[in-house]
Parts: C-alpha cells; structure tokens; sequence
C-alpha cells in the first residue's frame, strides 16, 4: 500500500455525515479535527447549510480530498465510498459500524465494500473504526476526546476504547505518538500494510500494535521481516488460547494450537512480545529512547542493598546476567566507596551517598568495557538530592553511550527528577523489575536487528507422486492415512525403514523375509490412529511368528473397533533405539499462518512432555538448527551422559524437508513423524500419520 502519505499527510479532509449536533460522532470528529489540522476540512452533509459555520457540501464527490472520514448509516457507506472512488479520492476511514462484526447483513455489506475500495485502489480503515490521527500535519481524525503529544510512536489496535484509553494516560507519562490508527474491522488495510508504510516513515521510531488476531500471517512476517532491522516492532496480541482445545487428531494438532503459531510467528518476524499493556509501552519508552547495548551485561548503582537485590534477582530471571566488573573498575571503586560499600555488582554507594559519590560510582561504572547496561538504583534521603541525580544520569549516559534505566523511588519528590529523565529519553521506573524488563528488551532487539535471514533451501523432491498418493486416498474416500503413506515421505527425501503393506500372512512372511532380522509389524487402519493404544503393534517379531502375529494383529484390532477399515499390516525393518533419540518433526496448519512445523522429544510420552518447538513453515536452515537446540531434551542429541551425539544436521534437514512438503501440498492439515529416530549415523522416520483436506487437491 505504499507510504499511505493520503492518509497521513492529507491537504483536505472530507467528512462525509458531519454534523454539529450535540452528542454526534460526526460532530467529535468535526471538532477534533478544526482543534489543530494543517489542512483544509470540508463537511460533507446534505441535509445542512453549514456544520461549525463552515458550508457544508452535498456530496463527497464535490470536495476533491485526499482523505474521507465516513460517519454515514450503514446502508449508505458502500455508495458514498463507490462515489470517493469515482472522484479519484484513495484515502478512506470508515467509522461507521455494522458491517462484518454484526451478523451475515453486515458482513455482505463488508464484502461489497472491499469489492468497491478494491475496484477504486482506496487505502480504507474500518470500518467500526474509532479513526486515525497524524501529529506531524496535527490530524485528529477520531471521535475520541484525547489528542495525541507529538512524539516517534506510532499504534495501531484493534479496540478503539483501548486507544482513548491509552492516549489518556500517555499524556500523564509524556508518551508522545506519530501516528495512531484504530483498525477496525481491517476490511482492507491491515496490520501488514501498516509495519511496512511505518517502516519506510523516518519519523517513525517504534512501531506499537494491540492486536486480537492476524489477518495473513504469511504477509504479517514477510512484512515485519523487512523493518524490524531498522525500526523496532512490538505488540500485545490478546485472546491466548487453549491448544488442547482444539480438535486435533494428531499429536501436533494437540499440541501446536494458535498461541504456539503466533509465538512462532512473531518471533520469525522479528516482533517483540510485550505479555501486558504496562511492557508495551516500557519496551516502547525505552527503545525510543536509548542506544543498544553491545552486551547483554547489566550493572546495578545503588543506596539500597535490600532494592539491588531485587534488581539482581530480576536480571537472573531475565536474558541479561549480572556484569563482572573488571579490576581497573573494583580498584576505582574501593577508593571512592566507604568501607561498609559494596564494590561488587550491585555497586551498593551506601544510604549515606551524597550526589558527588553517586556520581562517581555510574561514571566508574558506565566507563567498564564489560558493562552492557547500567541501573541506576536510589532510595530518597536527606543528603541525596533526586533532581541533581537525573542531571548527573543524563550527562554520564550521554557522555558513555551506553543504555541507562533509572529507578528513583519515591513520591512527588520524584517528579522533577522523571521529567529531566524522560526529556533525555531515559526511561524511570519505581519497579526495579520494570527497568531490568526495559534493558532486556533493548537487548533482545539488538539480536533482532542484527538477525540475518536465510532463506530456505529447496529440495529436488518427487512432489507430483506426493500430490498422486494423497489423491488416490481420497478416491478411496480415505482423509486419514497412517504407515501406508510412508511413500509420501520417501518422496521428500525423508529416510524411512524398509517396510510393505501388506494384506495377507503369506505376504508378510515374503516381506519379512527380506528383512535382516526380527521386523516390526503394525496394524494399518484410517480408523485407528493409536495403534499401540489397542495392541496393534509387535516388536521384534521373528520370520517364523510373522503370519500369526499378522492374523494376531488384525483379530485384535477387529475386537477394538468392529466397524474399522483394516487396510492390512505394515512389515518394517526394526530400528536400533538404543543408540538413537526418538524425536517427533510435525505439522498444524494454522489458519492465520499457515503451516506450523513442531519438532520435538517423541515417543509415547509426547503429549505428556510436550518437550516442543515451533516454526511457522517454510524454515530455513537456521530456524531449523534452532529448533533442535530449543528443546529441553536438546543435550541428549548432542550426547549427553556419554551417549554419542545423534547425526543434527540429518535431523535439522528432515525438518527442512517436512517443511517443504508441507508448504508445497496445501492438502495436508496435519502430519506427524513419530518417532523420528535420530542416531550417530541418521535419522529414520519410523511412523507417519496425516490428515488430509480433499478440498485443496
């Protein structure tokens, strides 16, 4: 969507439905709006002379804007957009509800609109949207009662109650905004549309999103990619759900529910999660405010042992770690400090410090090459005075170049002090843990920015037999598929056993028979997907006991489920486990982003463990090593208590592969590998189940 400068940087705003009536949305926007636009504002209503003493025309088509504010019946918004578009105006924010959040009318209504703003190439918000402002040309397109502080900030939400509510107490903190666009109902643009035009905006510094949902996860990330290395990008995304209540028939689909793709997904992009409207706007004070760190060492500077310990005790619990001061720093600060100090981090200046020994401790401090960061850490008292402290904070910070986070505590005293703080960008907080959680995510964003993006590898794979497998499943009228469809993997590369379905004894013993020894029979039924659950699977089975555990198998699973489909048993070559690391690679497809990748400790216990990690697909190499290094059973691949390690790179590029497979055939909704084993010489995917949806063959 380009810059969207039309609805940013407009010359003349049409408002079509402005009114002057006591109690009207036309009439708040109409106000805020004459409050302090640059430009030009034309009322367009033709039920009136006048609105606010300025004439009021009879259509949007006569006013020539760049922007169109539509406050009309619903009914009527449709054929005042298609009369924007004919008029050659790209710009619209429908303010009016009733469309896709009120029942099948409203949301036909909704479709025609995208049909009209699509035909006409308009930049539409909304509709059931509060409006947007633009502090740099002083537009305050909303009906909400606050303007926004100029500031580098710029928003979008979902909830336009939230952003009153935010513009409220921002103006309390001295929180200062660019741009805020209240989405609606994202009929049209969306949260994509809007992290790529703030990307490319220089005026922008952060980019701050409150959001509900996703429109198109693909988008979302490959839009967030391309910005995040230059402008930091951090939302609070609402509606946590419940992965296990999801209908899911596999293992994945139980476990990798829509919390876990937006965990992925967010994290691929480059976003930083804020868990609280508080962090939102902590992360956003601080990286607009300070330089990152060139480590992820952190530094206390305190009067107060009993508060540096807490602050101690949040670093433990974030990324950062505690800084070892050098000795040049130790000997500085032993000749400074008193006796009763603590030269240590936390750097502890005693309750008596006066200004001048504080001082000196950050300085000694911020000029230590192993410090990253720096807390500067105070309780009031009588010889210590705040305003002094935040001057002798901001000149030091601004002398080293490193981020600094205050934490002055107090009341009113404090006041004073905040303002010469937050005028120099340096973010105060009376929670220590809020300052270790700022300087974190300063941290986290220098990985981010200095992230690079590989791209990931196509395989040569055989993707029209997969595509003919799946399709001859479902002429069979059969969704579910399970060790039949061993060739689906076999054609993606993926290392499987040898094994045959097969659907007599006689042609099991043949199969055994040219397995080296004892095999592996399963019984193969769409009906059935746990198979060891009901007794239909036997290890270890020597070639003169193949035809009776076949005739075993298939008596046991008739027991179990009568009506059950038996296709026949697998025959497999058995797997050495005792050297191997028996892991799960899967995939849910998510409906905002589509393919999300599990891998995983495997086995019987999977559910149970829940030892995962998700990617949203396709993962490229690096993703993919990471995922493998994620997992809390991760040293066991790498050999842990003498064990050799498993051969990663085979496991790293069986998750590329099932990637792939899963991005090319868009059929498959779920697939597990369960177990993947994994050993010193490979990895081998022992059993498969997947589901697939007929309708996107």
């Amino acid at each position: 969507m380009g810059t969207l400068s039309g609805l940013f940087a407009p010359d003349r705003v049409a408002v079509v439905g402005a009114t002057d009536r006591s109690g009207s949305v036309g009439r708040a926007i109409m106000r805020n709006l004459q409050s302090g636009f640059d430009g030009t504002v034309l009322p367009v209503n033709p039920g009136r002379e006048t609105v606010f003493s300025r004439p009021a025309l009879d259509s949007v088509s006569e006013t020539d804007a760049d922007l169109a504010v539509v406050v009309v019946p619903p009914d009527a918004v449709v054929p005042v957009v298609r009369e924007a578009g004919e008029a050659g105006i790209r710009s619209a924010v429908v303010v009016t509800a009733g469309f896709g959040e009120a029942g099948s009318d409203g949301a036909a209504r909704e479709s025609e609109l995208i049909e009209v703003a699509t035909e006409h190439g308009i930049d539409l918000v909304g509709p059931n949207s509060l409006g947007i402002m633009s502090t740099p040309v002083g537009m305050n397109a909303t009906f909400g009662p606050e303007d926004a502080t100029p500031g580098g900030l710029s928003f979008m939400s979902q909830s336009g109650a939230f952003i009153t509510a935010v513009l409220d107490w921002a103006n309390e903190q001295g929180l200062g905004f660019r741009d805020v666009v209240s989405l609606g109902n994202k009929a049209v643009l969306d949260e994509s549309d809007f992290v790529e035009a703030w990307g490319g905006d220089n005026g922008t510094e952060v980019i701050l999103g409150y959001l509900e949902g996703i429109s198109d996860g693909e988008a979302f990330i490959r839009a967030a990619r391309e910005v995040t290395p230059e402008t930091p990008v951090v939302v609070v995304k609402s509606g946590r759900t419940d992965a296990g209540a999801q209908a899911a028939s596999s293992h994945t689909g139980t476990i990798a529910g829509s919390e876990q793709a937006y965990e992925a997904g967010l994290d691929q992009a480059g976003v930083i999660r804020a868990d609280s409207v508080q962090e939102l706007f902590d992360a956003a004070r601080v990286l607009e405010g300070q330089p990152l760190p060139d480590r992820d060492t952190v530094a206390v500077v305190t009067n107060a042992g009993g508060p540096g310990v807490m602050t101690t005790d949040a670093v433990g619990d974030s990324g950062l770690s505690m800084a070892s001061l050098t000795d040049d720093t130790l000997e500085s600060l032993s000749a400074s400090l008193p006796a009763e100090g603590n030269i240590y981090n936390p750097v502890d200046v005693v309750g008596d410090a006066d200004n001048d020994r504080f001082r000196s401790a950050i300085d000694v401090v911020l000029g230590d090459d192993a410090v990253g960061s720096v807390i500067v850490l105070a309780c009031p008292t009588a010889v210590l005075d705040y305003d002094q402290l935040a001057r002798d904070t901001v000149d030091l910070q601004t002398e080293h170049g490193k981020p600094v986070a205050a934490c002055l505590m107090g009341g009113a005293r404090v006041d004073r002090a905040e303002d010469a703080l937050s005028a120099a960008g340096i973010p105060n907080y009376f929670d220590p843990a809020r300052a270790v959680y700022g300087l974190d995510t300063l941290a986290e964003y220098r990985s981010i920015a200095e992230r690079e993006y590989e791209a990931p590898v196509a395989f040569d794979v055989d993707r029209e037999r997969a595509e003919e497998m799946l399709s001859s499943a479902v002429d069979r009228d059969n969704t579910r598929l399970g060790v039949e469809a061993m060739g689906l993997l076999d054609a993606y590369g993926i290392p499987t056993p040898y094994g045959e379905v097969v659907d007599t004894p006689g042609a099991a013993a043949d199969v055994a028979a040219r397995i080296d020894g004892h095999v592996v029979m399963k019984v193969v039924s769409p009906d059935i997907l746990h198979k060891s659950d009901v007794g239909g699977v036997e290890v270890g089975v020597a070639d003169a006991e193949v035809p009776d555990t076949y005739a075993d198998l298939v008596a046991r699973a008739r027991r179990y489920q009568p009506d059950a489909t038996i296709l026949g048993v697998q025959v497999q070559e058995m797997v050495d486990l005792d050297d191997g690391v028996e892991t799960i690679v899967g995939m849910n497809r998510d409906p905002q982003f589509g393919p999300l990748v599990l891998f995983g400790l495997g086995g019987i216990f999977v559910e149970t463990l829940e030892d995962t990690t998700s990617r949203v697909a396709p993962v490229s190499r690096p993703e993919a090593e990471a995922m493998t290094r994620e997992i809390d059973a991760a040293p066991l691949l790498r050999g842990a208590r003498g064990r050799d390690p498993v051969d990663v790179d085979a496991t790293v590029e069986t998750i590329q592969r099932l990637s792939q497979l899963v991005t090319d055939v868009p059929a498959i909704l779920e697939l597990d590998i369960n177990p993947l084993v994994a050993t010193p010489s490979g990895v081998a995917a022992v059993d498969v189940r997947l589901t697939i949806d007929p309708d996107r063959l």
